[in-house]
C-alpha cells in the first residue's frame, strides 16, 4: 500500500471511535440477512427438537452434545490468535450451522425425499453430503461475497468453516442423542446403553467429523481471497466443496457395512485426514508470523509505524509480555491500550500483505487510513519491556 494511500486524516480521532470506519452497506446487508435467516431457521428446528422428545431426554441430549462443543472452539481460536476474527461473525457461523445449515438440509432431503424417492443408503451417502456442505458452505460463500475484508487466507476460511461444523454437529447430535434414547433410531429398543453408544461414536470418537468436512470449504475459500486469478477465484471454492462432499460421502457410507467398514475408514482415511488438515492449519498460523513480519517491515520503511514495534506484535511470546508489561504499569486500562494497539498494528501487517499481493479490499486506503490513525494515536502513550515510560 503506497505511503500516500494510507496518509492519516488530519485530526486523529480516538481509539475504538465508531467514526473512524464506517460500516459498510455489504457489511450491514451481510449481518442483516444471516441473521434474518438465523431466525428463520431456528423456528422449524427448534420445533424439531421439542418433538425429538420429552423434557428430561431433551435436556440430557442437549448437555451430552455440548460437551465437546467447548473444546472444539477452543482449538479453532487457538489457531486464530494471531489475527481474531470479530466474534460476532465467528457466532454468526455457529448458529448458521446450527439452525440454518441444518434447516436447510433437512427440507432439501425431505424434499427430495418426496419427490424423487432414494433409498436410505443412497440418502446417507449421497443427498445428505451433498445437501450439508451446500447448506454450511453457503455462509463462507456469504462472507467472501460481502464480508471478504474479514478473509485473510486459508486459516481465516478454516475458522469460519470450523464454526460452522461445530453449530451443525451440536444440533444435529442432539436429535441423534435423543433418538437413541427414545428408540426412535431403528437401532434398537434405546434406553442408557444405546444413548451411550450413540454418545461414544458421535460425540467422542468422530466430534470433529462436521467440522472436518467444512473444511476443504474453508480452504477453498481462503484460496480464493488470496489469489489474483479469477478462474482459481471461482473453482477454489467449488473443488472444496467437492473435496468436502466426498469425505462426507466417504464418512457416511462407510457406516452401511457395519462398525467394522466405518472403523476401517477412520484409521485408513479420517484419521490421517484430520491430521494432515491440522498440521495445515498449524503451518498457515505459523506462516501468518513470517507474513506479517514482511508486511510489517515494509510498511515500517513507508514511515507508517516503528520498526522496532514489530517483534513486540509478531512473537506471540512477546505480545503476552508486553501486555503483561503495560498491567503493571499502568493496569487493566494500560494493558487495554496495549492491545488496542497491538490490533491495529496486526491489522495494517494483513491490510498491508494483501495490498503486496495485488489482492487488497475494495476499502483498503480507508481501512489503511484508520489503522494507521490508531497506531498514531496511541503509540506516544505506551511503552514496550524495556522502553522509557511515557509521561503523560
Amino acid at each position: 500500500m503506497p505511503g500516500d494511500a494510507v496518509r492519516p486524516p488530519r485530526r486523529l480521532l480516538p481509539i475504538g471511535s465508531a467514526a473512524m470506519v464506517p460500516a459498510r452497506r455489504d457489511n450491514v446487508v451481510f449481518t442483516a440477512v444471516v441473521t434474518g435467516l438465523v431466525v428463520l431457521g431456528a423456528l422449524p428446528i427448534l420445533l424439531v427438537v421439542a418433538l425429538s422428545g420429552g423434557p428430561g431426554t431433551l435436556v440430557l441430549a442437549t448437555a451430552l452434545a455440548a460437551l465437546p462443543v467447548g473444546p472444539l472452539v477452543a482449538c479453532y481460536l487457538w489457531l486464530d490468535r494471531y489475527e481474531p476474527e470479530p466474534r460476532s461473525l465467528l457466532l454468526l457461523g455457529l448458529l448458521w450451522g446450527g439452525f440454518v445449515a441444518t434447516a436447510a438440509a433437512l427440507l432439501v432431503q425431505g424434499l427430495g425425499g418426496f419427490f424423487v424417492g432414494v433409498t436410505e443408503a443412497a440418502s446417507l451417502a449421497v443427498v445428505a453430503p451433498v445437501t450439508e456442505e451446500l447448506s454450511k458452505g453457503a455462509f463462507l460463500v456469504l462472507l467472501l461475497w460481502w464480508r471478504r475484508a474479514e478473509l485473510d487466507g486459508v486459516l481465516d476460511g478454516i475458522v469460519y468453516a470450523g464454526m460452522v461444523g461445530i453449530g451443525f454437529a451440536f444440533v444435529e447430535n442432539i436429535l441423534y442423542l435423543a433418538a437413541a434414547y427414545n428408540g426412535t433410531d431403528g437401532m434398537g429398543p434405546g434406553g442408557t446403553e444405546a444413548l451411550t453408544a450413540t454418545f461414544v461414536v458421535r460425540c467422542l470418537f468422530s466430534p470433529f467429523a462436521h467440522p472436518f468436512f467444512t473444511t476443504f470449504i474453508g480452504i477453498g475459500v481462503g484460496l480464493a481471497v488470496g489469489s489474483r486469478s479469477p478462474a482459481v477465484r471461482v473453482l477454489a471454492p467449488l473443488a472444496g466443496y467437492v473435496l468436502a462432499v466426498l469425505a462426507h460421502g466417504l464418512w457416511n457410507g462407510s457406516t452401511i457395512y457395519g462398525m467394522g467398514s466405518f472403523v476401517a475408514v477412520y484409521v485408513v482415511l479420517m484419521f490421517p485426514a484430520l491430521v494432515g488438515l491440522f498440521a495445515i492449519a498449524v503451518w498457515a498460523r505459523r506462516s501468518e508470523r513470517l507474513m506479517l513480519a514482511a508486511a510489517l517491515g515494509d510498511a515500517a520503511r513507508q514511515g507508517l509505524l516503528p520498526a522496532t514495534d514489530i517483534g513486540w506484535v509478531v512473537d506471540l511470546g512477546a505480545r503476552r509480555r508486553a501486555r503483561a508489561h503495560a498491567r503493571q504499569l499502568g493496569g487493566a486500562a494500560g494493558e487495554r491500550t496495549m492491545r488496542d494497539y497491538q490490533q491495529a498494528v496486526i491489522e495494517l501487517g494483513f491490510l498491508h500483505h494483501r495490498y503486496l499481493r495485488g489482492t487488497p479490499p475494495p476499502d483498503f486506503a480507508l481501512r489503511g487510513q484508520h489503522y494507521v490513525a490508531r497506531i498514531r494515536a496511541v503509540r506516544p502513550s505506551i511503552a514496550f519491556p524495556g522502553q522509557v515510560v511515557p509521561t503523560r
